[in-house]
């Protein structure tokens, strides 16, 4: 339980993080998604019930935020960690740059999840197709800078909380 907290506060100083940006890009009409490192390294390395209950967490963390219907990110997330668990024993996860593909990968599928509801909602959503495409770019971008990043401080944060008890948790520092 105290490695999901642990986790759980990292994911919450990301969420204000991105959520300040968004707020400083806004007059540029561009938007930022990281949901793939909300859920990236929990599910390679937690068991199911851990990565669901922190992807859960950072769903409805998400969610308190948008217009959406409550719970279409904690959903979402939730959907990601069970298929990225169902496919992580073929992938070499002690690979830092395994792991941040995954996230991009992870990150890509969410994005159009969740853009295809929202879109789904709005009666003009044939304009927004471009901006669309532009904050999935720039995300895309800024995920491949910041993921190593965010996953040191997990890892760090974890191993200073006295729960990075599992080789594959700290194999990423």
């Amino acid at each position: 339980m105290r490695r999901t907290v642990v986790f759980f506060l990292t994911q919450f100083l990301l969420w204000a993080l991105v959520s300040q940006a968004n707020h400083e890009l806004t007059p540029w009409g561009i938007a930022l998604f990281l949901g793939g490192l909300f859920v990236g390294l929990s599910a390679l390395t937690f068991d199911r019930r851990e990565a669901l209950v922190g992807a859960l967490a950072a769903g409805f963390l998400h969610d308190v935020g948008t217009p959406l219907p409550f719970g279409t990110h904690a959903l979402a997330f939730a959907a990601a960690v069970v298929f990225i668990q169902h496919v992580r024993h073929r992938l070499n996860r002690h690979e830092g740059l395994v792991t941040v593909m995954v996230i991009l990968i992870t990150n890509l599928g969410l994005f159009l999840v969740i853009s295809a509801v929202a879109l789904r909602l709005l009666p003009d959503a044939d304009r927004l197709t471009s901006r669309v495409f532009s904050d999935l770019i720039a995300s895309q971008i800024v995920l491949a800078l910041v993921s190593p990043w965010f996953l040191a401080l997990q890892t760090q944060a974890l191993r200073l909380g006295g729960c990075a008890t599992s080789p594959e948790t700290a194999a990423h520092g």
